[in-house]
């Protein structure tokens, strides 16, 4: 069973951190990441991940909204 995961960080560099050291592992493909809070929410609806790692403290619409 593949573990589908996204990822929000409004820092490019973390989460393509994120994504290489998920990825390590064969049952995690990372099918999705966003910068920010608005194109999190669409690509979410439209994707349905598994599990969404995000910076709750992005600007705008975060992790706690």
């Amino acid at each position: 069973m593949t573990i589908r995961v996204m990822l929000v960080d409004d820092h490019a560099i973390v989460r393509e951190g994120y994504k290489r050291l998920l990825e390590l592992q064969s049952d995690i493909v990372v099918v999705a990441e966003a910068g920010d809070g608005g194109e999190a929410l669409n690509q979410w609806r439209a994707l349905r991940p598994a599990v969404v790692v995000i910076d709750l403290g992005l600007p705008g619409m975060g992790g706690w909204n």
